[in-house]
């Protein structure tokens, strides 16, 4: 493997965990209840811990169309290779249909009075709209734009094309009607690293693969034996906040 951090998957992904908050990893603070908040930037833990789980889980918030969209654009975002799995084998619609049901994707932590104008960049986010809000109204857009351009919706448009779209949304290229290109996509790719790197009891990060890929010990007890080995490879797998190893 290249000696360079970003050199390959492996190392663009550990250069990416640090945008991950710190509490999407591990989820220190799971409590199961019926009524919680999201881990991580969706403040807390997972309201939905005792669904089905896997191949056997059903959307509760994403519809047909939208769940299908959800599967094209995380595959493009971390596709699968040789070095580890992708973001849809990981689980990561599973964890983000789960976050539309927290307080997080309601907004309910957040200060939503208006007047909702959108100002420089450093003054954070501005808009009326919620995360559910952002994914119900951007993705009918976005697959509205794809029919119009390509003549069929996102999931249905080869990997090159979903490439280029994801492309163009980034950049903000790409006029949608009522949600911004830019603030789309990156709600998506921020909730897709969550989903990917999370503990799995909140539904992504099946069997911890994207923790064994980068090498993070998960939700262990302590490293006191560990201290003052730095540059020592880590000897043992990752454990999840309920136990599970690998």
């Amino acid at each position: 493997m290249p000696s360079s951090p970003i050199s390959s998957r492996r190392g663009f992904l550990r250069t990416a965990i640090a945008l991950v908050p710190a509490g999407t990893l591990a989820g220190c603070e799971v409590k199961q209840s019926t009524t919680t908040s999201a881990p991580g930037s969706s403040e807390g833990a997972d309201a939905n811990a005792g669904r089905a789980s896997g191949v056997d889980y059903k959307p509760h918030f994403f519809d047909a169309k939208e769940w299908a969209f959800i599967h094209a654009a995380v595959d493009r975002l971390i596709p699968s290779d040789s070095e580890g799995p992708g973001a849809v084998e990981a689980g990561v619609p599973e964890f983000i249909d789960r976050q539309m049901d927290t307080p997080y994707a309601h907004g309910a932590l957040w200060y939503m009075q208006g007047p909702f104008t959108q100002g420089a960049p450093e003054l954070g986010y501005q808009l009326k709209l919620v995360p559910r809000d952002l994914y119900r109204l951007g993705i009918a857009a976005i697959n509205a734009y794809c029919t119009k351009t390509y003549a069929h919706p996102f999931d249905a448009l080869d990997p090159a094309t979903r490439d280029t779209v994801l492309g163009a949304l980034e950049k903000g290229n790409v006029d949608l009607d009522n949600v911004p290109a830019g603030v789309f996509f990156g709600q998506l790719l921020q909730n897709t690293r969550e989903g990917y790197f999370c503990d799995p009891i909140h539904g992504g990060n099946r069997d911890m693969g994207g923790w064994k890929m980068i090498g993070f010990p998960g939700a262990r007890a302590d490293f006191m034996d560990f201290v003052n080995q730095n540059g020592a490879a880590y000897p043992y797998g990752p454990v999840s906040i309920e136990g599970k190893r690998t």
